[in-house]
């Protein structure tokens, strides 16, 4: 290893120098393989940069060979300590504890619970969009308690994301569930982080996307967005108030993903069950607005159609602390994205008891 360049939380970048004399960015997370320091050699996977994954970008250390991490706490042995296993059986597993287990101090809020009382839960496919669904809130609602409920169709460590990192305190905590991991809570799936975000977080509102690295192979179903749908499911069966996030473009040039993305079709056209509000967003381009209108037609049935005023979102897109960026497009760019998902905050605000 040569230099660190930056650091945020949960995660450290570095450029390593290979064998060859060349070098290359890499990410560590401190909590699985320790703190790297100047001088380190560092085992890597660079299975992402051969594949040129555009989120990743990066080499990811596997270990600090000659210095390697503390062994874990012998509680992890008993019932003092926490018992999810998350990133299962590979070789960096963490053992964490759960929002609910029993040595949880949160265990009393959570071990009866049943419902998450009318919350206002926005969905959304790509993780790009929760700065600007954030955004949204905020332009209504400076003061709301925001929490982000993390999906693991994307990045497993929330430690990845910069965004995440940079929002700082506009979210009251981050709950991980699945085989996500590295957020201020973690449960064992989406109903329970749920029930952690609005018991335990004391959320308002709550926004539900995977992390950086939204998987897809061009098919109808094969891509991780579906869980969109499971989590409108979700949202209902806890006795919340789903609202969809739309994922619509004017900019992206595979015709699969312009106007409403088939992704969003999918998700909430097939695999929801349950109703849900489904933003649409006011403003749009007459071209985009005529195409959205048509795409969503076989929706109608199944959902609420809101339209929203979007006056002031793109300000508060502006104002945001994230730069905001989706499949490499920034705001200009791809100004129908990020004004959707704004427009979804905006309508969560609206639901607010």
């Amino acid at each position: 290893m040569t230099v660190i360049r930056r650091q945020w939380r949960g995660a450290i970048e570095l450029e390593a120098l290979l064998p060859d004399g060349g070098t290359v960015r890499a990410l560590a997370y401190p909590a699985l393989v320790g703190t790297p320091e100047p001088g380190d050699r560092v085992l890597l996977n660079v299975g992402a940069l051969l594949m040129g994954l555009g989120t990743g970008g990066y080499a990811l250390v596997v270990a600090l060979p000659d210095r390697l991490p503390a062994d874990p706490p012998e509680s992890l042995d008993t019932r003092d300590g926490g018992h999810l296993v998350k990133a299962r059986y590979t070789p960096l597993q963490p053992i964490l504890l759960g929002a609910d287990e029993e040595a949880s101090p949160h265990r009393d809020r959570l071990v009866d619970v049943d419902d998450v009382a009318g919350l206002p839960v926005v969905t959304a496919d790509l993780h790009s969009a929760l700065p600007a669904i954030v955004a949204g809130i905020r332009a209504d609602a400076p003061t709301a308690r925001i929490a982000y409920v993390m999906t693991d169709g994307g990045a497993l460590p929330a430690w990845f994301s910069r965004s995440l990192s940079a929002l700082g305190d506009e979210l009251v905590g981050t709950v991980t569930v699945g085989q996500a991991f590295g957020g201020d809570l973690e449960a064992t799936n989406l109903h329970a982080g749920l029930l952690a975000a609005r018991h335990v977080l004391e959320a308002e509102i709550a926004i539900v996307a995977q992390g950086p690295g939204n998987l897809g192979t061009g098919t109808r179903w094969g891509f991780s967005g579906v869980a969109v749908g499971e989590a409108v499911n979700a949202v209902t069966t806890l006795g919340g108030r789903p609202v969809g996030s739309l994922r619509i473009s004017a900019a992206d040039a595979r015709p699969r993903h312009h106007g409403v993305s088939h992704h969003s079709l999918t998700a909430y056209g097939r695999v929801a069950l349950t109703r849900a509000d489904l933003v649409v967003p006011d403003g749009l381009e007459p071209a985009l607005a005529e195409a959205v209108e048509a795409a969503l037609v076989p929706l109608a049935d199944r959902h609420r159609l809101v339209r929203v005023s979007t006056d002031g979102l793109d300000a508060a897109l502006r104002a945001a602390p994230v730069t905001l960026s989706t499949m490499g497009r920034g705001l200009d760019a791809d100004h129908a994205y990020f004004l959707a998902a704004a427009a979804a905050g905006r309508h969560a605000v609206t639901l607010l008891g």
